[in-house]
């Protein structure tokens, strides 16, 4: 295909050969951009996974930009950067080259007219870098994100004095004296220990699980690079978190726990044992993954771990004529009343069933 500034081709990311060694190498990749994540977005949601780059076929990759294309008679169809992922960076060498991919965007806005948008989701805000290219189509930002990370280059004694001393540092010597056990691995009991408890956050938070087919197939997809992480008070598991490790950082995606047992330090405990088990591997981050600005117990949970903060919005790309009945007003973040109190009180086979249906939808 062409555009205004030169050839922009697509692929499959996992067909072809240049893919891992291209992420490897890049420095802004994330464990978003590997071929086991968006294998297990393939395998579980049927979603399709594209890349552009204006490399040729058969030529060293030089740079893409990865998305995954959804079709859906509720939400309609559109493509996202991506999907179920905190961040996707594009992955080009500096702003003027999103240029070509940019003009691309209006051009299919143009010609295909089912295509609702096209959203990217930047760890790092691109709005101000892509609004100058007159690319005729709309430049939009959805909703901000808040995003964490955690510099892992001091020493273990310097980052456990970095973290809040009353709600992080005591928490963690908590643990210790309620003498909490500590597992991590991919075993099916902690992946069964992890989704139980899921299961009982996504109640609290009055939403449906995510498909435990989706957990799975992130285990098997990506191997060893992830975790699962669990707290137990004796034989009974009280928090479970998820992780992924990535180059030289350890990325933390998912979290769960029992509120009866939060004064145990539990969820504390967890990070810790993740960050200590990074030092020892000599990884260098902890991305602690994206918080909504509306979640403030959250965002005040990652602040006390000496993380740094920042605020990026997700972007996204439409003709200007996209019709409004996209899955926000579905599936909004700030789910009504009603919703929430529905999935509290729905039973866990019910929320089960419900979340196996509609998270196709929504990525």
């Amino acid at each position: 295909m062409k555009t205004a500034y030169q050839a922009v081709h697509l692929f499959s990311p996992l067909e072809d050969s240049r893919w891992d060694s291209f992420v490897e190498r890049h420095p802004d990749s994330s464990v978003f951009h590997t071929s086991g994540w968006v294998n297990a977005l393939r395998l579980t949601y049927g979603y399709v996974p594209y890349a552009m780059s204006t490399s040729a076929p058969g030529d060293p990759l030089e740079n893409a930009w990865l998305f995954c294309a959804i079709n859906s008679r509720l939400t309609g169809c559109r493509w996202v950067s991506l999907p179920f992922s905190d961040h996707c960076e594009p992955l080009t060498g500096c702003s003027t080259d999103l240029a070509p991919f940019v003009s691309l965007f209006g051009l299919m806005m143009r010609q295909r007219s089912r295509l609702r948008y096209f959203e990217t989701r930047p760890l790092h805000p691109l709005e101000e870098n892509i609004r100058c290219y007159q690319m005729r189509a709309v430049v939009a930002s959805t909703r901000p994100y808040c995003f964490h990370s955690v510099d892992l280059t001091p020493d273990l004694e310097k980052l456990f004095r970095n973290c809040h001393k009353n709600c992080t540092q005591r928490k963690i010597q908590r643990s210790e004296r309620e003498g909490l056990r500590y597992e991590a691995g991919q075993s099916n009991h902690l992946l069964e220990a992890f989704y139980d408890l899921h299961t009982m956050t996504r109640r609290r938070h009055g939403a449906p699980p995510q498909p435990k087919s989706w957990f799975q197939n992130i285990i098997r997809s990506l191997g060893g690079p992830c975790a699962i992480r669990v707290a137990y008070k004796d034989a009974l598991p009280i928090a479970a978190i998820i992780t992924i490790r990535h180059k030289d950082s350890i990325v933390y995606k998912y979290g769960c726990s029992d509120p009866a047992y939060h004064n145990m330090g539990s969820m504390q405990l967890l990070f810790w044992k993740t960050i200590e088990e990074a030092k020892r591997q000599g990884l260098r981050v902890f991305d602690l993954g994206r918080s909504d600005l509306w979640n403030a117990g959250l965002i005040r949970f990652k602040d006390r771990w000496g993380s740094r903060r920042w605020i990026a919005p997700y972007v996204r790309f439409t003709s200007g004529t996209a019709p409004r009945n996209s899955y926000e007003s579905l599936w909004p973040e700030d789910r009504a009343r009603l919703s929430r109190d529905l999935f509290r009180y729905m039973p866990d086979f019910v929320a089960r069933a419900a979340g196996e249906m509609f998270y196709r939808h929504i990525g």
